[in-house]
């Protein structure tokens, strides 16, 4: 009997440590880059692109740092000179997104701006309790103020939406109109979870073992696209690299848990705010979105709340439909210039 409870103590004790060592907090890792990259705006800390990245955009993207706090880097990417769109990716992706999308646009009319937001990509690692929806805010209007944009179209998808809209809140009058995919700029009202992943990956030890020991969340990215050959394996270790190459892959769990689901949760306040936002602006505007998303596929209906007179896209993509239909967005970001324009033309 008391080799039974010896070995079920030491199975307990195991558990606790596996329970302990894989709800770590994470360590931050700041990257470092080379050189000096000049845009307008001023001169950044460079980083060259490593080769399985570089690969995936041409020869004329510009790759840099902006720090807007000690410590914390922003990488971005930009390509082409003209108005100013601010491309803002989502969970657990990088500014590599739109590379496509950019691919599809004339970059003689328009300067592509392609943020990383900070514990993905190649921008800075935190700690999984440094992510909250307000500090991602707050660092990507560092962003825009670094950048001394005056005026700029937004693209905005998943968390980039939202993160995009607040970081366009805290500086009014910057944003001229917007393209929305696949994304969310309300807080709930009631109790709910955004999918059955979200709700389980709430659960300490669980959440964890899902995304980071069995990698659940990179390997299936495929699954929630309209064309699981869309994100093929080179571009899920796109995104995936950088986490696994700075010791820290905490960011796409905690941004999952950043997702509200429910009134009281600590974003919601935040989200509200975004939400009043939203509702005083008068902005050309259009939706492109993916219809086969099982995360936000069905919620069209409530981004067409927020800009009524936009114009719909639907499409057959799923979650990334960077991946799969850029030409539709691109030809949305034209439309949408072209209604900024005439309008800046018309003002006295």
């Amino acid at each position: 009997m008391s080799k039974v409870i010896l070995i079920l103590i030491l199975v307990a004790a195991a558990l606790a440590a596996l329970a302990l060592a894989i709800t770590r907090n994470g360590k931050r890792a700041v990257p470092q880059g080379d050189g000096v990259v000049h845009v307008p705006g001023g001169d950044f800390e460079g980083f060259t692109l490593p080769d399985y990245a570089r690969s995936e955009v041409t020869a004329d993207y510009k790759s840099y740092f902006v720090e807007v706090e000690p410590g914390i880097k922003v990488h971005v990417l930009e390509v082409g000179e003209g108005y100013p769109v601010l491309l803002q990716h989502g969970n657990p992706t990088s500014g590599f997104l739109y590379r496509k999308v950019a691919a599809e646009l004339p970059t003689d009319r328009v300067r592509l701006i392609m943020p990383t937001l900070v514990g993905l990509g190649f921008s800075t690692k935190i700690p999984a309790s440094e992510h909250t929806l307000a500090r991602h805010m707050r660092w990507l209007n560092g962003v825009l103020g670094a950048l001394q944009l005056r005026e700029l179209i937004y693209v905005g998808q998943d968390w980039g939406g939202p993160i995009g809209m607040g970081a366009l809140a805290l500086s009014p009058g910057l944003l001229r109109g917007a393209v929305l995919l696949n994304t969310g700029l309300s807080a709930p009202t009631e109790r709910r979870s955004i999918s059955r992943v979200h709700r389980l990956v709430s659960t300490p030890v669980l959440g964890e073992l899902i995304t980071e020991t069995f990698d659940r969340l990179f390997s299936g990215l495929p699954d929630i696209q309209g064309d699981p050959a869309s994100m093929p394996a080179e571009i899920i270790e796109l995104y995936r690299r950088p986490l696994v190459d700075s010791g820290n892959r905490k960011a796409p769990l905690a941004m999952m848990r950043m997702v509200p689901d429910g009134p009281d949760h600590p974003s919601a306040e935040r989200m509200r705010f975004i939400a009043r936002y939203v509702a005083s602006l008068d902005i050309p505007a259009e939706i492109v979105w993916g219809m086969n998303d099982p995360i936000l596929g069905s919620l069209l209906v409530n981004m067409a709340v927020n800009f009524p007179d936009a114009a719909v896209t639907e499409t057959a993509a799923g979650h990334f439909l960077q991946e799969e239909v850029p030409q539709d967005i691109a030809a949305a970001i034209v439309r949408v210039l072209d209604a900024v324009e005439r309008d800046a033309s018309s003002r006295p």
